[in-house]
């Protein structure tokens, strides 16, 4: 993905809450938690799908599976929602991008990845590529 400047901002975080201890980086700095605007370094999944009706039907998934109930989406269940919906060739994959650093995505997708706590999931949002929610995994500096 590349960057853009114009983007619509992020609706909600998702449902769910997570622990501020789950820095999964192990990041520099002996500073634990999630240091929203300090990492630079994010772990995420992601579904990736063109039209708005497919994004919130997947999201959909998780949320009688997951979300409704508070809970956090497992990787796993999340890898299998990508695998059936995403339109992302990281799809095949169960929407795993990896470690990335900012400034490496587009606008929005970079603002939701790095502003969804370790093991939240996103509330669906638009970008220049589509419509997405993203499983934040972890964060380092």
């Amino acid at each position: 993905m590349g960057k853009d400047g114009k983007a619509k901002e992020a609706k909600g975080k998702g449902k769910q809450a997570a622990s501020s201890s789950d820095d999964a980086g192990g990041g520099k700095g002996g500073k634990g938690g999630d240091d929203f605007g300090t990492c630079t370094f994010v772990k995420a999944r992601h579904v990736l799908c063109e039209k708005q009706g497919k994004i919130n039907e997947a999201y959909k998934k998780l949320q009688d599976g997951w979300l409704d109930n508070g809970d956090k989406v497992p990787p796993a269940e999340f890898a299998k929602v990508a695998s059936e919906f995403s339109e992302c060739p990281s799809g095949k994959k169960g929407g795993d991008l990896g470690w990335f650093p900012r400034g490496k995505m587009a606008g929005p997708f970079q603002e939701v990845a790095f502003n969804t706590p370790v093991g939240a999931t996103s509330a669906p949002f638009k970008s220049t590529h589509g419509y997405h929610f993203i499983l934040c995994e972890g964060r380092k500096n």
